[in-house]
C-alpha cells in the first residue's frame, strides 16, 4: 500500500466537508457523519442515539 492510499484508507466522511472544524477530524478512525439525513436515518435504523458536537473555540 502506498503512503497516499494508506492516508485515504483513513478518511472518513468528513473529507468531504469545507468546514475547518469538520476538516480537521476527517483523518479519525472514527465513522463520523455531517449533519445530513443519512445520519439521522443511519442511527433510527440501527436504534442509536445521535452524538452531536457543536464545536469549541
Amino acid at each position: 500500500m502506498t503512503a497516499e492510499n494508506h492516508r485515504n484508507a483513513r478518511t472518513n466522511r468528513l473529507i468531504h466537508e469545507k468546514s475547518p472544524y469538520l476538516l480537521q477530524h476527517a483523518h479519525q478512525p472514527v465513522d463520523w457523519y455531517p449533519w445530513c439525513p443519512e445520519a439521522f436515518q443511519r442511527a433510527k435504523r440501527e436504534s442509536k442515539p445521535v452524538f452531536l458536537s457543536i464545536g469549541y473555540s
